[in-house]
């Protein structure tokens, strides 16, 4: 007598969750602007010799909004427990977009093609190719590790960041871009951005390691110090704030690229001080 076939194992089901997949999708919205506007930005001087920046700071500004929509996918999700794969992959390919694409593009668009002579046009491309590729591979290697629960993919970042590259690259140009607005071009300022670009790319690929600040979220308990801090950077937004974005921005970004190279050098309590929270190391203690 045949033996009763077995009922198939159900396939499994793709979770996909609403609101962290949401602002992953408002990041990607933002990458996508932000290249309409670099790609549509009209950069030859008028009749007085000035170049109208306006689209090009639009699009600057919808690279750092991306930031921040970054910012917070990954924390709403670790705060409902709605992490997921499809989550990790979307989250990447907006970032590819946003942080990898977009700025890469801006560099070459706004500076590039500007300082560079026309018979080495190609080099511009490459060296714009270069921040792209490495941006790539970063995301790789993040997803790769997280995959495998390999250290990298932790309360550690393994290289630079590559929205927080993008951000100082966006930035450093709304700086320059304010330096320089009453000139014809950017001046010898322009050449500052490939530099960085350049420099961004390797440190994305790198070893060095920088806190992913995780453990901070909303519902997180914080030291005195933190406060003072958080309440400190309030008051500059509310001061400053059409100015934080020419001048808090970029020592902000820079800070915490330097930040990956003096970590080591200090000390075990100014580094938990600096990184951890109260309810990490509850939940580590327990």
């Amino acid at each position: 007598m045949a033996a009763p076939a077995s009922n198939p194992s159900p396939e499994p089901k793709l979770k996909i969750y609403f609101l962290p997949n949401l602002l992953t999708a408002g990041n990607l919205f933002c990458g996508f602007v932000a290249l309409t506007q670099i790609v549509e930005a009209n950069l030859t001087p008028n009749a007085a010799g000035q170049v109208d920046w306006h689209p090009i700071k639009f699009a600057l500004a919808a690279i750092l909004l991306a930031c921040i929509f970054d910012l917070f996918d990954g924390r709403v999700a670790r705060m409902g427990g709605h992490e997921s794969p499809f989550g990790r992959e979307f989250d990447s390919l907006a970032d590819l977009i946003s942080f990898g694409v977009a700025p890469a593009f801006l560099v070459h668009r706004v500076v590039l093609r500007e300082v560079l002579p026309v018979d080495y046009a190609e080099l511009g491309w490459f060296i714009a190719s270069i921040y792209l590729i490495c941006g790539a591979f970063r995301l790789a290697r993040f997803n790769c590790l997280s995959a495998m629960n390999a250290p990298g993919a932790g309360k550690d970042f393994l290289g630079f960041p590559i929205p927080s590259a993008a951000g100082l690259v966006a930035s450093l140009t709304l700086f320059i871009i304010k330096l320089n607005e009453k000139e014809k071009d950017l001046g010898h300022w322009g050449y500052l951005l490939p530099v960085v670009l350049i420099f961004l790319s390797a440190m994305m690929v790198s070893e060095v390691r920088y806190p992913s600040f995780k453990s901070l979220g909303l519902r997180s308990s914080t030291t005195f110090l933190k406060i003072v801090v958080g309440a400190l950077f309030f008051g500059l937004l509310l001061i400053l704030r059409e100015k934080i974005l020419y001048y808090v921005l970029p020592l902000f970004f820079t800070g915490y690229l330097l930040y990956g190279f003096v970590r080591p050098h200090i000390s075990r309590a100014w580094r938990k001080e600096i990184e951890e929270d109260d309810d990490a190391d509850a939940e580590a203690e327990g």
